[in-house]
């Protein structure tokens, strides 16, 4: 039963991440379309934001298998 609810704990943890890199990525091409010459200062902070996401992610997969 432990493995099962880790695994469903790494799934709702994937969601959340889904959920935020697809909130982030929104928000950048809301501000591109917005604001084009604000392209450069946009696209690293979306990609932090992305890389942030995802390492969520990838500490509940290590976590889901460490327990």
């Amino acid at each position: 039963m432990d493995g099962s609810l880790n695994m469903l704990g790494m799934g709702i943890a994937g969601l959340g991440a889904a959920i935020a890199i697809g909130l982030v990525f929104a928000a950048y091409l809301n501000g591109v379309a917005r604001q084009p010459e604000a392209q450069r200062v946009l696209q690293p902070i979306a990609l932090l934001g992305f890389a942030l996401a995802e390492a969520v992610f990838i500490l509940a997969i290590v976590f889901a298998f460490v327990l």
